[in-house]
């Protein structure tokens, strides 16, 4: 039996599917045109043929609680589309909606970043203008102690001194670099 006009509906509600391809076949314009209409603001050409699939899908489904003719499965199929459509275009702009906020989380973060940062450079700068303080032999073991990551042997070594010594030296220059620090921020408050 061939499908047509005055058959397709009752073809379609026993699960035929020669009458879907004929509806596909028929109502493929007027399914495209609505999606298009509510989904071309988005730019998203592949959601436009995921709803379009969507509705077929549902006609198919649904086919058997369509009670009416040819005119009012226009309709039907028309308000299926059209739901469909706006249901697809709230989920892309829930998406949307979150890629924004997590972009703004990231710039949060990556300002807090770079606040740490600064943060970090001034403390490194203050330290290194504190060292500049103090005499030759503790500021060369400072810095081959924290900033070239040497053990205390390896310093005893290559500045002559025993291993003791160049404890001692860390030890007093932690203290007196302490001190000097607590005091620069005392009078800063």
């Amino acid at each position: 039996m061939a499908v047509s006009n005055k058959n397709f509906i009752k073809r379609l509600k026993k699960q035929k599917e020669d009458a879907l391809e004929y509806i596909i076949v028929e109502y493929m314009p007027f399914v495209k045109a609505i999606s298009l209409k509510v989904l071309q603001p988005l730019g998203k050409r592949d959601s436009v043929d995921d709803c379009i699939n969507d509705v077929f899908l549902e006609v198919w489904k649904n086919s058997h609680q369509f009670n009416g003719d040819e005119v009012d499965f226009k309709k039907w199929i028309g308000i299926i589309t059209k739901y469909k459509a706006i249901d697809y275009y709230r989920i892309y702009e829930k998406q949307v909606s979150r890629e924004e906020h997590f972009d703004e989380f990231n710039q949060i973060s990556t300002h807090s970043s770079i606040q740490k940062s600064i943060l970090e450079r001034e403390q490194k700068n203050e330290i290194l203008f504190e060292l500049s303080k103090l005499d030759e032999l503790d500021r060369d073991i400072f810095i081959m102690k924290y900033f070239l990551e040497m053990n205390n042997s390896e310093i005893a070594t290559s500045l002559h001194l025993t291993k003791s010594a160049v404890d001692n030296r860390l030890y007093r220059g932690k203290k007196k670099l302490a001190k000097n620090i607590k005091l620069k921020e005392r009078f800063i408050i």
